[in-house]
Protein backbone atom coordinates (compact mmCIF):
# COMPACT_ATOMS: atom_id res chain seq x y z
CA UNK A 1 0.00 0.00 0.00
CA UNK A 2 0.95 3.63 -0.90
CA UNK A 3 -0.51 6.98 0.61
CA UNK A 4 0.07 9.57 -2.14
CA UNK A 5 -0.83 12.79 -0.69
CA UNK A 6 -2.17 15.57 -3.26
CA UNK A 7 -1.37 19.01 -1.33
CA UNK A 8 -0.65 22.76 -1.17
CA UNK A 9 -0.05 25.80 1.07
CA UNK A 10 -2.08 27.62 -1.07
CA UNK A 11 -5.98 27.12 -2.01
CA UNK A 12 -7.30 27.19 -5.39
CA UNK A 13 -4.80 25.46 -7.45
CA UNK A 14 -6.89 22.26 -8.54
CA UNK A 15 -5.53 20.62 -5.61
CA UNK A 16 -9.06 18.01 -5.26
CA UNK A 17 -9.83 17.77 -9.04
CA UNK A 18 -6.24 16.02 -9.14
CA UNK A 19 -6.83 14.17 -6.27
CA UNK A 20 -9.76 13.01 -8.02
CA UNK A 21 -8.47 12.37 -11.23
CA UNK A 22 -5.25 10.61 -9.96
CA UNK A 23 -7.52 8.31 -7.99
CA UNK A 24 -9.63 7.61 -11.12
CA UNK A 25 -6.18 6.56 -13.08
CA UNK A 26 -5.10 4.67 -9.93
CA UNK A 27 -8.27 2.45 -10.19
CA UNK A 28 -8.85 1.97 -13.67
CA UNK A 29 -5.34 2.41 -15.52
CA UNK A 30 -3.64 0.18 -12.96
CA UNK A 31 -6.33 -1.96 -11.72
CA UNK A 32 -5.26 -0.78 -7.97
CA UNK A 33 -7.93 -0.99 -5.37
CA UNK A 34 -8.06 3.03 -4.43
CA UNK A 35 -9.69 4.63 -1.44
CA UNK A 36 -9.83 8.37 -1.49
CA UNK A 37 -9.22 10.12 1.97
CA UNK A 38 -10.93 13.21 1.67
CA UNK A 39 -9.66 15.44 4.59
CA UNK A 40 -9.99 19.31 3.56
CA UNK A 41 -13.15 20.60 5.71
CA UNK A 42 -14.01 21.98 2.19
CA UNK A 43 -14.93 18.18 1.14
CA UNK A 44 -14.71 19.14 -2.70
CA UNK A 45 -13.40 15.38 -3.18
CA UNK A 46 -16.07 13.90 -1.82
CA UNK A 47 -18.85 16.23 -3.92
CA UNK A 48 -17.24 15.03 -6.83
CA UNK A 49 -17.62 11.96 -5.85
CA UNK A 50 -20.94 12.25 -5.11
CA UNK A 51 -20.47 11.12 -1.54
CA UNK A 52 -22.82 11.60 0.65
CA UNK A 53 -22.70 13.87 4.18
CA UNK A 54 -22.58 11.83 7.36
CA UNK A 55 -25.98 12.08 9.29
CA UNK A 56 -23.55 13.32 11.78
CA UNK A 57 -19.99 15.26 11.39
CA UNK A 58 -18.17 12.05 12.10
CA UNK A 59 -14.78 12.86 10.14
CA UNK A 60 -12.53 14.05 13.15
CA UNK A 61 -14.55 11.06 15.45
CA UNK A 62 -12.87 9.12 13.32
CA UNK A 63 -9.32 10.23 13.40
CA UNK A 64 -9.35 10.73 17.30
CA UNK A 65 -10.07 6.82 17.37
CA UNK A 66 -13.36 7.16 18.35
CA UNK A 67 -15.07 5.58 15.66
CA UNK A 68 -13.38 2.79 12.94
CA UNK A 69 -12.41 4.14 9.35
CA UNK A 70 -14.76 0.66 8.00
CA UNK A 71 -18.00 2.83 9.23
CA UNK A 72 -17.09 5.72 7.33
CA UNK A 73 -15.61 4.40 4.15
CA UNK A 74 -18.26 4.33 1.20
CA UNK A 75 -18.04 2.72 -1.96
CA UNK A 76 -18.35 5.13 -4.81
CA UNK A 77 -20.21 4.49 -8.48
CA UNK A 78 -16.76 4.18 -9.84
CA UNK A 79 -15.37 0.36 -9.65
CA UNK A 80 -12.07 -0.29 -7.33
CA UNK A 81 -12.87 3.64 -6.11
CA UNK A 82 -13.87 3.98 -2.28
CA UNK A 83 -14.34 7.18 -0.33
CA UNK A 84 -13.63 8.31 3.16
CA UNK A 85 -15.74 11.74 3.29
CA UNK A 86 -14.85 15.19 5.14
CA UNK A 87 -16.88 16.56 7.01
CA UNK A 88 -16.85 20.17 8.50
CA UNK A 89 -16.10 18.17 12.07
CA UNK A 90 -12.42 18.49 10.10
CA UNK A 91 -12.17 22.57 11.01
CA UNK A 92 -10.59 21.67 13.97
CA UNK A 93 -8.06 18.92 12.87
CA UNK A 94 -4.90 21.16 13.21
CA UNK A 95 -5.81 21.48 17.30
CA UNK A 96 -6.65 18.04 17.65
CA UNK A 97 -2.99 17.24 16.45
CA UNK A 98 -1.24 20.06 18.61
CA UNK A 99 -2.74 18.66 21.79
CA UNK A 100 -2.05 14.70 20.93
CA UNK A 101 1.49 15.60 20.04
CA UNK A 102 2.12 12.28 17.95
CA UNK A 103 3.88 12.77 14.75
CA UNK A 104 2.48 9.13 13.28
CA UNK A 105 -0.96 9.00 14.54
CA UNK A 106 -2.54 9.68 10.93
CA UNK A 107 0.27 6.76 9.76
CA UNK A 108 -0.98 4.62 11.84
CA UNK A 109 -4.49 5.12 10.87
CA UNK A 110 -3.77 4.33 7.30
CA UNK A 111 -1.88 1.35 8.63
CA UNK A 112 -5.26 0.00 9.39
CA UNK A 113 -6.43 0.27 5.82
CA UNK A 114 -3.26 -1.37 4.57
CA UNK A 115 -4.66 -4.74 3.72
CA UNK A 116 -7.83 -3.09 2.41
CA UNK A 117 -6.10 -0.96 -0.74
CA UNK A 118 -3.31 -0.72 -3.14
CA UNK A 119 -3.33 3.20 -3.01
CA UNK A 120 -4.35 5.90 -0.73
CA UNK A 121 -4.75 8.92 -2.40
CA UNK A 122 -5.52 12.31 0.16
CA UNK A 123 -6.99 15.32 -0.64
CA UNK A 124 -5.66 17.81 1.97
CA UNK A 125 -6.24 21.20 3.43
CA UNK A 126 -4.48 24.07 2.41
CA UNK A 127 -1.96 25.65 4.94
CA UNK A 128 1.19 24.89 6.86
CA UNK A 129 -0.50 22.99 9.54
CA UNK A 130 0.22 20.34 12.30
CA UNK A 131 -2.37 18.07 10.14
CA UNK A 132 0.11 19.38 6.79
CA UNK A 133 2.84 17.74 9.27
CA UNK A 134 1.44 14.65 10.04
CA UNK A 135 0.61 13.97 5.92
CA UNK A 136 4.39 15.33 4.86
CA UNK A 137 5.66 12.83 7.56
CA UNK A 138 3.24 9.47 6.82
CA UNK A 139 3.04 10.08 2.67
CA UNK A 140 4.94 7.94 0.27
CA UNK A 141 4.73 10.98 -1.99
CA UNK A 142 3.35 14.35 -2.22
CA UNK A 143 2.15 15.87 -5.44
CA UNK A 144 1.93 19.55 -5.28
CA UNK A 145 -0.46 21.27 -7.31
CA UNK A 146 1.09 25.00 -8.49
CA UNK A 147 -0.11 27.49 -10.97
CA UNK A 148 2.32 29.00 -13.02
CA UNK A 149 2.83 32.30 -11.08
CA UNK A 150 5.26 33.97 -8.87
CA UNK A 151 2.78 33.44 -6.06
CA UNK A 152 1.90 29.75 -6.41
CA UNK A 153 5.18 29.01 -7.22
CA UNK A 154 6.34 30.86 -3.91
CA UNK A 155 4.45 28.49 -1.78
CA UNK A 156 5.86 26.00 -3.09
CA UNK A 157 9.17 27.14 -2.36
CA UNK A 158 8.03 28.57 1.66
CA UNK A 159 7.01 24.13 2.06
CA UNK A 160 10.65 23.52 0.66
CA UNK A 161 12.17 25.95 2.74
CA UNK A 162 9.98 24.41 6.02
CA UNK A 163 10.42 21.22 5.53
CA UNK A 164 15.05 21.24 4.74
CA UNK A 165 14.55 23.92 8.02
CA UNK A 166 13.46 20.47 10.35
CA UNK A 167 15.88 17.92 9.01
CA UNK A 168 13.14 15.29 9.68
CA UNK A 169 12.80 12.76 6.81
CA UNK A 170 9.63 13.44 5.18
CA UNK A 171 7.92 12.43 1.52
CA UNK A 172 9.34 13.43 -1.92
CA UNK A 173 7.46 16.57 -3.27
CA UNK A 174 6.43 16.28 -6.83
CA UNK A 175 5.00 19.78 -8.27
CA UNK A 176 2.62 19.64 -11.02
CA UNK A 177 1.76 23.07 -13.05
CA UNK A 178 -2.42 23.02 -12.86
CA UNK A 179 -4.33 25.68 -14.61
CA UNK A 180 -1.63 25.88 -17.18
CA UNK A 181 -2.91 28.52 -19.71
CA UNK A 182 -0.17 28.84 -22.60
CA UNK A 183 -2.04 32.33 -24.19
CA UNK A 184 -1.11 33.99 -20.68
CA UNK A 185 3.08 35.34 -20.70
CA UNK A 186 3.31 35.01 -17.16
CA UNK A 187 2.17 31.08 -17.19
CA UNK A 188 4.78 30.91 -20.35
CA UNK A 189 7.43 32.18 -18.35
CA UNK A 190 6.84 29.41 -15.60
CA UNK A 191 6.79 27.06 -17.59
CA UNK A 192 10.16 27.73 -18.74
CA UNK A 193 11.74 28.06 -15.69
CA UNK A 194 10.53 24.46 -14.98
CA UNK A 195 10.10 22.71 -18.33
CA UNK A 196 10.55 18.71 -16.87
CA UNK A 197 7.30 19.79 -14.33
CA UNK A 198 4.03 18.10 -15.73
CA UNK A 199 1.59 20.02 -16.82
CA UNK A 200 -2.27 19.89 -16.60
CA UNK A 201 -3.65 22.25 -19.01
CA UNK A 202 -6.65 24.84 -17.76
CA UNK A 203 -9.91 23.20 -19.23
CA UNK A 204 -13.49 23.55 -19.38
CA UNK A 205 -14.21 19.52 -19.30
CA UNK A 206 -12.02 20.09 -15.63
CA UNK A 207 -14.67 22.69 -14.84
CA UNK A 208 -17.51 20.27 -15.43
CA UNK A 209 -16.42 17.75 -13.43
CA UNK A 210 -18.47 19.25 -10.68
CA UNK A 211 -21.36 19.32 -12.66
CA UNK A 212 -21.26 15.95 -13.50
CA UNK A 213 -19.57 14.52 -10.78
CA UNK A 214 -17.36 12.40 -12.75
CA UNK A 215 -13.51 12.19 -13.02
CA UNK A 216 -12.72 13.77 -16.62
CA UNK A 217 -11.38 10.35 -17.93
CA UNK A 218 -14.60 9.01 -17.27
CA UNK A 219 -16.50 10.96 -19.67
CA UNK A 220 -13.71 12.98 -21.92
CA UNK A 221 -10.86 10.50 -22.24
CA UNK A 222 -9.52 11.69 -25.29
CA UNK A 223 -9.24 15.37 -24.03
CA UNK A 224 -6.11 17.15 -23.25
CA UNK A 225 -6.87 17.26 -19.24
CA UNK A 226 -7.53 13.32 -19.45
CA UNK A 227 -4.20 12.28 -21.22
CA UNK A 228 -2.30 14.86 -18.76
CA UNK A 229 -3.76 13.05 -15.76
CA UNK A 230 -3.01 9.43 -17.09
CA UNK A 231 0.77 10.69 -17.63
CA UNK A 232 1.46 11.66 -14.64
CA UNK A 233 -0.25 8.45 -12.89
CA UNK A 234 2.26 6.91 -15.25
CA UNK A 235 4.92 8.84 -13.58
CA UNK A 236 3.40 8.37 -10.25
CA UNK A 237 3.88 4.82 -10.63
CA UNK A 238 7.04 4.68 -12.28
CA UNK A 239 8.60 6.77 -8.80
CA UNK A 240 6.63 4.65 -6.16
CA UNK A 241 8.34 1.52 -7.37
CA UNK A 242 12.04 3.63 -6.93
CA UNK A 243 10.95 3.82 -3.54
Amino acid sequence: MCVIAVYSMKGGVGKSCTAVNLAWNSATKSARRTLVWDIDPQGAASFILNGDRHKKDRARAMISGDIKPTKLIKATDMENIDLLAADVSLRGLDRFFFELNKKKHLGKILGQLKKDYDRIILDCPPGLTETSEQILRNADLVIVPVIPSPLSERALTDVQAFLDSRRRKHAPLLPVYTMVDRRRNIHNQGLAKHPRWPTIPMSSDIERMTRLKKPVGAFAPRSPAAASYAKIWRGIEKKLSKL
